[in-house]
């Protein structure tokens, strides 16, 4: 438990000196977590004082970038930047996303103007899947991508039979084709919005069918690209962002 709090504690600091604060404050709170845990367990005098001692100081940088990120918001200055390397992994939609989605969130605005594949399409779901899990309160998701003229026909069946099965949570999903899109973004009614260069579509093939990765996104190797995250504080049900 110990080495385990030790490596996410360091990891926070890495995102924590990358202004990543977000990612910080979650990993603070996991690290702190198993702290207590660790406190709980040990029958040695010199390792609970040390683990306190952490806990306190953890707790209270972890207070600090809380009221930062809060301060951000407020005042519309908010802002993260995150860059994915190439063949890097552990940014499934769960690690980019999944700190964002709440019981706040009531509806999610997603701009992608490749939702046309079978793949791509399997993305968008598992996004959802994600949003399902993690949003108790959402009733709409709105999809706005580009019609594929090569094969129109599988992909509105694939979106309609997304559909049908958010339906099935009382979730209403919406499609809508654009000529001009080209901005890829997911706006989420609690004021975040996450920008990613290339959309939901950011993760190589894997090599094989039964590999590591194939199925969890957290273990499938990157595309390079740029994550833009930041906040605004009002926001429209059908407004889309530039």
């Amino acid at each position: 438990m110990e080495n385990a709090a030790a490596a996410i504690l360091t990891r926070a600091v890495e995102m924590d000196n990358n202004e990543q604060y977000t990612m910080a404050l979650v990993l603070y709170q996991e690290g702190i977590q198993i702290l207590i845990d660790a406190t709980k367990v040990t029958k040695d005098p010199n390792k609970q004082k040390h683990f306190t001692t952490k806990i306190s100081q953890t707790l209270d940088r972890a207070e600090n970038i809380k009221a930062l990120i809060e301060n951000g918001k407020a005042a519309g200055t908010y802002r993260e930047l995150i860059k994915i390397e190439k063949d890097s992994v552990g940014y499934g939609y769960d690690t980019v996303l999944g700190r964002f989605l709440d019981a706040t969130i009531t509806y999610i605005n997603i701009d992608d103007p490749y939702i046309r594949t079978f793949h791509q399409c399997q993305n968008l779901v598992r996004l959802c899947e994600l949003a399902v899990r993690k949003c108790s309160e959402l009733s709409k998701i709105l999809l706005v991508t580009t019609l594929d003229p090569n094969d129109k026909y599988n992909q509105i069946k694939r979106l309609q039979e997304l559909g049908d099965s958010l339906s099935s949570r009382l979730i209403n999903f919406e499609f809508q084709f654009s000529d001009s899109l080209h901005d890829r973004q997911i706006v989420l009614s609690n004021g975040w919005v996450i920008k990613i260069g290339r959309g939901l579509d950011y993760f190589q093939a894997p090599s094989g069918k039964f590999v590591l990765g194939a199925c969890d996104l957290e273990l499938r190797s990157c595309l390079e690209t740029k994550i833009d995250i930041f906040h605004r504080t009002h926001l429209s049900n059908d407004v889309t962002l530039n």
